[in-house]
C-alpha cells in the first residue's frame, strides 16, 4: 500500500488540481515573443491600395478588350461599305481622287496661313510695344539732362534689345506667312483647275452621297 500511495502522490504533486496558479498558466493565450514588433498599420494601408489598384487595372483590361472588339467590328463594316461604294461608283472614284486630294492640301494650307496671320500680329503688336518701352526710357533720359541716369540707361538698353528681337520676330513671320499664303493660293488653283478637268466623274462620285 505505502508503494501506491507514493505513486499517488507523486502524480498529484504534478498536476495540482488545487493550484490556481497551475490552472491559469494553462489558460493563459501564447504571448509573443519580446523581440518581435507589432505589425506596422502602414503596411495593411499600402495593401488595401495594392488591392484597389488591382482592381481597376482588372477593370481597365476588360474594357480595353470590348473595345477593341467594337473596334474590330467597326472596321469590317467601314471595309465592307467602302468596297460595296466602289462597286457601284466604278472608276469614278479613282479618277476624281487627286481632286479630293487636292481640296484636302488646300485646307491644310489654308490652315498654315491662318496660323501664321496670328503669329504675325502677335510679333507687330510686340515690336509696337518695345518701340513704346524705347520711348519712355529715352524721355526719362532727356528729363534728366545731361546727368547719367544707370537705372533709366539700363531700362533703354533693354527696351531696345527687345525692339530689336521684336523686329527679327516680325520679318520671319512677315516672311512665313507670304510664304503660307502662295502655297494656298497655288492648292486653289489646282483644286479649281481639277474641278473643271474631272468634272462629270467628281458629279458622279457626289450622286451617291
Amino acid at each position: 500500500m505505502s508503494g501506491i500511495d507514493n505513486t499517488f502522490n507523486s502524480s498529484m504533486e504534478e498536476v495540482d488540481l488545487n493550484s490556481p496558479s497551475q490552472l491559469l498558466s494553462e489558460e493563459k493565450p501564447e504571448e509573443l515573443p519580446p523581440d518581435t514588433e507589432a505589425p506596422d498599420p502602414r503596411i495593411q494601408v499600402e495593401l488595401e491600395c495594392l488591392n484597389t489598384s488591382t482592381d481597376t487595372i482588372n477593370k481597365l483590361e476588360v474594357d480595353l478588350d470590348e473595345a477593341r472588339m467594337q473596334f474590330r467590328q467597326l472596321l469590317i463594316d467601314s471595309t465592307q461599305k467602302i468596297d460595296g461604294l466602289a462597286k457601284r461608283l466604278g472608276k469614278c472614284v479613282d479618277q476624281s481622287r487627286p481632286y479630293y486630294e487636292a481640296r484636302i492640301k488646300a485646307k491644310q494650307a489654308l490652315s498654315e496661313t491662318q496660323k501664321a496671320a496670328v503669329r504675325y500680329e502677335r510679333a507687330m503688336s510686340q515690336h509696337a510695344a518695345a518701340r513704346e518701352m524705347v520711348f519712355l526710357a529715352e524721355e526719362g533720359l532727356m528729363q534728366k539732362g545731361c546727368i547719367f541716369d544707370a537705372t533709366w540707361q539700363e531700362m533703354l538698353n533693354h527696351a531696345t534689345s527687345k525692339v530689336n528681337d521684336a523686329e527679327r520676330e516680325k520679318i520671319e513671320c512677315a516672311a512665313g506667312h507670304r510664304r503660307t499664303s502662295a502655297a494656298y493660293h497655288e492648292a486653289e488653283t489646282k483644286v479649281k483647275s481639277l474641278q473643271k478637268e474631272l468634272k462629270r466623274a467628281i458629279a458622279k462620285s457626289r450622286a451617291y452621297y
